[in-house]
């Protein structure tokens, strides 16, 4: 039976939901522009409405990653380091609280460089231990790379966070954390870690305020359901035509390339295919391989016997990938190529059997 599909008109309205709610954590799963970031902005700013408190949510999103940026002392090229905003209020009363030690165990399950964060300065320096003929020698005033830029953002955050946890000051004022996408720029395998992380001091008995995280990361998501359990709300969210579409997911983990799928199948009935479904397309076929154990996505497109290795189809995937095509001015596809994406995702179909009902829309509710 399908899930029950709900309609919201708003972001705002969808946020208000989450907190009647009530619920421990809550999960939300979007693609990218579904608007995360901006439902975790209106989360935050109805905080700022609850009587008696100027505000109550600790958030981290692309905001909290705008509060450092580099100074790269293009001059000298010495003086590098990372600025800090500490007008925000994210920053309040750190001065002589040993973030660094709270920040560095963290950081260690990631990256072995070193820093010192100067709150009264603004700044964090980085630094690194390397090896030279046998002896140890101090790199000072490095640039980290983007991602572990990231990872570091992160992990501050976090430090904070576990403060929060446990209402202790200056932080005793937060009654949520809203997460919103922290895992770009990791490999699988620490993406898995940050969940399993999260999850666990999301769980701790210390942990007093509620929690939501928003995230387009299949795998984060699925870890987080099995991590937080029953004990989470897990949401669906996408764009609908006359707002937006939200549905409850099972307690089974999220598999978001059964979405994919559909909004494939929606598109080939629909006519609406453009060039970049293409690049859905092998996505959804390197996926595939990788699963069944074949060396190549090109196995995964067999037409028919007397074309057994697919050339004219993956060659039109390969060329359709690498054309330049952009998401924000899509170009609708000629008929003939709508034949061939609609033969390969048919065969595709038909050689992995997914359930039919997969493929029917789902009925959607009266607008809440």
């Amino acid at each position: 039976m399908a899930t029950e599909v709900h309609t919201i008109e708003s972001l705002a309205t969808f946020a208000q939901n989450i907190r009647e709610s009530n619920k421990r954590f809550t999960l939300v799963y979007a693609y990218n522009g579904t608007g995360k970031t901006r439902l975790s902005t209106e989360f935050k700013e109805l905080g700022k409405q609850t009587e008696g408190k100027e505000r109550d949510t600790l958030y981290f999103n692309a905001f909290t990653e705008d509060l450092f940026w580099w100074n790269n002392d293009l001059d000298g090229d010495s003086e590098r380091y990372l600025n800090i905003n500490t007008t925000s209020t994210f920053f309040d009363d750190l001065e002589g609280s040993s973030i660094d030690d709270r920040i560095r165990p963290l950081l260690r399950q990631f990256f072995d460089f070193n820093f010192r964060t100067n709150i009264e300065e603004s700044k964090v320096v980085f630094s690194k231990e390397i090896i030279i003929d046998g002896n140890s020698v101090t790199l000072p005033n490095i640039k980290i790379s983007r991602g572990e830029e990231r990872i570091f953002i992160w992990c501050f955050f976090l430090a904070i966070a576990q403060i929060a946890l446990e209402k202790q000051e200056p932080y005793e004022w937060v009654d949520y954390l809203y997460i919103d996408d922290p895992i770009s720029s990791l490999d699988d395998i620490n993406v898995i870690a940050v969940a399993h992380f999260l999850g666990r001091i999301l769980k701790s008995d210390n942990n007093k305020v509620k929690t939501v995280i928003s995230t387009h990361h299949s795998l984060f998501f699925n870890v987080l359901c099995n991590e937080l359990g029953s004990g989470a709300r897990k949401l669906l969210l996408r764009n609908g035509s006359d707002g937006y579409n939200y549905k409850w997911t099972s307690d089974t983990p999220f598999i978001y390339h059964i979405s994919v799928i559909q909004q494939l199948d929606k598109a080939i009935k629909e006519d609406k295919l453009y060039t970049y479904h293409f690049n859905i397309l092998r996505n959804v076929l390197e996926k595939a391989a990788n699963f069944h154990g074949f060396s190549s996505w090109k196995d995964c497109i067999v037409i028919s016997d007397d074309d057994e290795e697919g050339t004219l189809r993956s060659r039109m995937i390969n060329v359709m990938n690498h054309g330049g095509y952009s998401l924000f001015e899509p170009t609708e596809m000629v008929e003939q190529n709508k034949g061939i994406f609609g033969e390969i995702f048919e065969n595709f179909k038909r050689n992995y059997k997914f359930n039919d009902e997969l493929f029917n829309e789902p009925q959607e509710t009266q607008e809440l």
